[in-house]
C-alpha cells in the first residue's frame, strides 16, 4: 500500500513537473516573440523620431531664434525674446475695429484679421490672415526701432481664391 502511495505521488509529482516545464517553455517563446517585436518597434520608433528633428531643424532654419547674426542686431535693446515683441506688436495691429491695416483687401465674411505669424529674420515676417472662410499670406518688412516700435511695411501679398465665386 505504502508502495503505491509513493508510485502515485511520483506519477503525479512528475506530471506537474511536466506540465509546468511544457507552460514554461510556451511562456519563454512567447516572451521572446514579444520582445523580438518590441525591438523592431523601437528601431521604427527611433527612425521615426530621427526623421522627426531633423524636419524640426529644417523647420527652425528660417527664424529669427536661430539666426545669431540677426539676433545682433537687438542686443543694444535688452528685449528677453524679439520674436514674441514682434510678433506681439504686429497682433496688436488686429485690435483694430475693421479689416487689419496691413491686409489690401476687404474681409467678405467678417474682418480679415492676421493669424500666424513667422518673425524669419530682423527684417522680414511671414503672415498668415483670414476672414473666417477665406484666407491669403503675407510678406511683411518690419524695423524694430530703438525706442521700442515697430514699424510695418507691407511687401507682397496673396489672397487664395479657391472658393471664391
Amino acid at each position: 500500500m505504502k508502495k503505491n502511495i509513493f508510485l502515485y505521488l511520483f506519477v503525479f509529482t512528475a506530471l506537474i513537473a511536466l506540465y509546468l516545464g511544457m507552460k514554461g517553455n510556451k511562456v519563454a517563446s512567447s516572451s521572446t516573440e514579444q520582445i523580438t517585436q518590441l525591438k523592431k518597434q523601437n528601431t521604427a520608433l527611433q527612425d521615426s523620431i530621427q526623421k522627426l528633428q531633423i524636419r524640426m531643424l529644417d523647420m527652425q532654419y528660417f527664424s529669427l531664434e536661430n539666426n545669431d547674426d540677426a539676433l545682433a542686431y537687438y542686443e543694444h535693446l535688452n528685449l528677453e525674446n524679439p520674436t514674441r515683441y514682434t510678433e506681439d506688436k504686429l497682433l496688436e495691429t488686429n485690435e483694430k475695429s475693421g479689416d487689419n491695416p496691413l491686409i489690401p483687401y476687404e474681409g467678405m465674411e467678417s474682418d480679415f484679421k492676421i493669424n500666424k505669424i513667422k518673425v524669419l529674420n530682423h527684417k522680414w515676417i511671414l503672415s498668415d490672415f483670414s476672414d473666417g472662410k477665406y484666407w491669403g499670406d503675407l510678406i511683411i518688412k518690419y524695423e524694430l526701432k530703438d525706442d521700442l516700435s515697430v514699424d510695418f511695411t507691407l511687401v507682397d501679398h496673396l489672397l487664395y481664391t479657391r472658393g471664391i465665386n
